[in-house]
């Protein structure tokens, strides 16, 4: 008799492995990096550190299928603890990411939510986003309380200094759930990647260029969800309401 399929292939686990060590080098690292100008950060950020952290999920996706992906992610919570305790912020930066994204899996595994919840999902969350880091919770911890907010997000590291770009833990765990989904819904999974990492890279730049301190990342991540998968999303809605009014 065969074992149990294994939760991603042989390639992709030796793949997310490498990443993985590669981003706890850069972020142990990056400190003795020379020091470059503000333009350069973000453009290495753009090109460089922003696709590869995310390229994570993409990597890990065939473990969205796992219902176990609940457990694995509380687990990383409670190793998170212990690494953020220990001062293994490196290290601490990616078990976060990885529990996040843990997370993420399980809502679209576990709750099955159907399609038409998580477009409107992706249709409301921008404006509830855009309200948090404006003017409420998002706003509140960043500058009240920015430890807290350092603490549970993920850092971008720029090279030859301590500064950092952030996403929160919403952006991540939503990223995750729509990568998922669009694996669950036969969606086009890497124009979905491509499309979420594109509209992040723009809002990114924008808020280096006008020199704020922050702008909220959920509308590009629903964006980029949307726009690669509006022609199959309209032909499902399409089909659902032929489906409804022939039951009616």
């Amino acid at each position: 008799m065969g074992g149990a399929a294994p939760v991603l292939s042989r390639r992709r686990a030796l793949a997310l492995v490498a990443l993985l060590t590669a981003l706890v080098v850069y972020g142990a690292g990056a400190g003795v990096l020379p020091d470059v100008s503000n333009a350069w950060d973000v453009a290495f950020a753009a090109a460089v550190l922003l696709p590869a952290t995310l390229c994570v999920v993409l990597i890990a996706l065939p473990a969205a299928r796992w219902r176990g992906t609940v457990w694995v992610g509380l687990g990383l919570v409670a190793l998170s603890v212990v690494l953020r305790l220990a001062g293994l912020d490196s290290l601490f930066n990616v078990t976060k990411l990885l529990a996040l994204t843990s997370f993420g899996f399980a809502f679209v595994t576990l709750l099955e939510p159907p399609l038409g919840l998580i477009v409107s999902l992706a249709a409301i969350i921008p404006w509830v986003d855009a309200y948090s880091v404006w003017r409420g919770p998002t706003k509140v911890v960043v500058t009240q309380h920015p430890g807290l907010f350092d603490r549970i997000s993920i850092a971008f590291r720029a090279p030859g200094e301590n500064s950092t770009a952030n996403l929160g833990p919403p952006d991540v765990v939503f990223f995750a759930i729509f990568l998922a989904t669009a694996q669950q819904y036969r969606l086009r999974v890497g124009w979905t990647f491509v499309g979420m990492i594109a509209c992040l890279i723009v809002t990114l730049v924008a808020t280096a260029s006008f020199d704020v301190s922050g702008l909220p990342a959920l509308p590009a991540i629903s964006l980029g969800f949307l726009l690669p998968n509006a022609d199959l999303l309209w032909h499902r809605w399409r089909e659902w309401r032929v489906s409804q009014a022939q039951a009616g």
